[in-house]
């Protein structure tokens, strides 16, 4: 609740400074004395846009600073989610600077503007006739009935749900663009992924097959020096083997004569051995060399394929062509894995279908059943507010498209008279209707949930008699539930207050002002009395002031 408002330089507040309770505060005054200048300002501190214009001098800034009790509101999670240090005593303040800028602050911490009208709509619900016109919003009328049918957790789940489903419905849209996207270059990355996969793209490969190549182009001339090499390291009379077993032969000689020659006889042995080995691997090659066209040509086919490879994938390298290999099959396997993808977020669709239905379903059935009560209540308390003939039809009907708050359609409709036909309530009701309906519904709310203060701006206004009493019976049973404020120019409305403020305009030293001045039992029954009788207080109307207020 509000228990403390502070305002400094605003239109024509000089200094302002008033303390609030609990239950019902009636602010009276004469037209123009700066009532409505007040709830400028309170609304200035709850996130209301302003300018320089409302300074009243201009040299100065404005200062507007409300303190708000919130044991009785919940509101932890709502600072939490706002990165905002909670405190049962909160501070809301504005300021309103000389040069036009504009500050915000709650509990000292500078806040947006955005931010401080969040707060400020869970603090303090403003009504006057104009602002009744909320009402006539579906989402309003859904409120109503949501808490009416104690559809909080229902709602909060179907809100958890829908966004998941929006967000796995934009998923699976993406995918499937994707899918598309794939589908067409799919032909033609498989094709490429085959060719490459055809040939044996090993690093050795291509060394091994320039070799053969070359052994094979130049056989002729290859088996031509080998035989040559042959004769001459075999040649019965001069071959070159036959000098060198010469040689170790002689060598031996020479060791056996004497040892010094030992190590030159194991040259010359070691020289025939090798020589020997040398022939032997000449007369091998020479017979693994045939003329073999065919395989020549198998050969240099498939170093073709991979030069051809080369200059497609712009690569002068194996290593390089097996890289574009594993980018195709990478790009292949991700296609693949689109259409799992898209499978498993169809089913997680269906599932959050189901639970939207479901959820929507008890949503919808608990507003059934709420409509029935609201429907009864509302004629009762409007019936006693100087409507007797009023009804009320609130017609639900289910509509295929997911809203945030279900799937239903909302219809509020109205019939002031008996045998009128039923309309719907903003083509049909008044704003005086529309006051008291409204004032009939946050009656019902305070019974199925928490409702900040309320502040009713002249709501009262074209009510009189009986009926004025009626308005003010309920206005001071809803103040048992929470706290409210009314702005009255009723004296049955303000002799119900538990508490009294006047309004009043002062001119001290050619400068007119605006102050509030809380009232004392005596000085009530006064205002009262001449909010009955005009501006002469007569005996009878300070007599009739004392029975309202008892």
């Amino acid at each position: 609740m509000l228990t403390h408002l502070q305002i400094q330089n605003f239109a024509l507040i000089e200094h302002l400074e008033v303390s609030f309770l609990e239950g019902m505060t009636c602010i009276t005054g004469e037209t123009g004395a700066g009532k409505s200048i007040l709830l400028g300002g309170l609304s200035l501190v709850l996130g209301k846009r302003a300018d320089t214009s409302t300074l009243l001098d201009t040299s100065k800034k404005c200062i507007i600073e409300a303190t708000f009790d919130l044991k009785s509101l919940a509101l932890e999670s709502l600072f939490q989610s706002l990165e905002l240090d909670y405190d049962h005593q909160t501070f809301l303040r504005r300021e309103i600077l000389p040069q036009g800028k504009s500050r915000a602050f709650i509990n000292d911490s500078p806040v947006s503007l955005h931010i401080l009208q969040q707060v400020g709509k869970r603090l303090i619900d403003i009504h006057s006739q104009n602002e009744t016109q909320s009402l006539l919003e579906n989402d309003r009328q859904f409120d109503v009935l949501d808490a009416l049918g104690g559809n909080d957790l229902l709602l909060q789940k179907f809100t958890d749900r829908l966004q998941e489903f929006k967000k796995v419905t934009k998923d699976y849209t993406h995918w499937l663009q994707q899918k598309k996207k794939s589908l067409e270059s799919l032909e033609f990355k498989q094709f490429q992924f085959d060719e490459l996969d055809a040939v044996d793209l090993k690093v050795e490969r291509f060394s091994e097959l320039e070799e053969k190549i070359a052994s094979l182009s130049h056989v002729e001339y290859l088996q031509s020096n080998l035989g040559e090499c042959i004769e001459l390291l075999e040649n019965e009379t001069s071959g070159v083997f036959d000098q060198i077993l010469r040689l170790n032969l002689l060598s031996q000689g020479l060791v056996q004569k004497s040892p010094q020659f030992s190590a030159l006889s194991g040259r010359m042995k070691g020289l025939a051995v090798e020589t020997e080995d040398l022939l032997s691997e000449c007369k091998k090659l020479l017979e693994n060399l045939e003329v073999n066209p065919n395989e020549l040509e198998e050969l240099q086919a498939e170093l073709d394929q991979i030069n051809g490879l080369f200059q497609k994938h712009k690569v002068q390298t194996i290593e390089a062509l097996l890289e574009v290999k594993k980018s195709l099959e990478t790009e292949l396997q991700d296609t693949f894995d689109i259409e799992d993808t898209l499978k498993r977020l169809s089913k997680k669709q269906t599932e959050l279908e189901g639970d939207l239905k479901a959820l929507a379903k008890s949503i919808s059935r608990n507003r059934k059943q709420a409509t029935t009560l609201l429907e009864k209540e509302l004629k009762r308390l409007v019936g006693e507010m100087g409507m007797p003939d009023a009804v009320f039809k609130i017609d639900l009907k289910p509509t295929s498209e997911y809203v945030f708050n279900g799937m239903d359609m909302i219809s509020f409709q109205f019939s002031s008279n008996k045998g009128s036909q039923f309309n719907l309530l903003k083509k049909v009701a008044s704003g005086g209707e529309l006051s008291r309906i409204m004032l009939g519904i946050k009656y019902i709310l305070s019974h199925y949930k928490k409702l900040p203060t309320l502040i009713f701006d002249e709501i009262d206004t074209g009510v009189s008699g009986k009926i004025s009493d009626s308005v003010a019976e309920l206005m001071i049973k809803l103040s048992d539930k929470l706290q409210v404020l009314t702005i009255t120019h009723l004296p049955q409305v303000a002799a119900k207050g538990n508490h009294h403020f006047k309004v009043k305009k002062i001119t001290k030293s050619g400068k007119t002002r605006s102050q509030l001045i809380p009232l004392t039992p005596a000085e009530r029954i006064e205002e009262i009395a001449m909010m009955l009788s005009g501006n002469k207080i007569t005996p009878t109307a300070r007599a009739h002031a004392k029975q309202l207020m008892n």
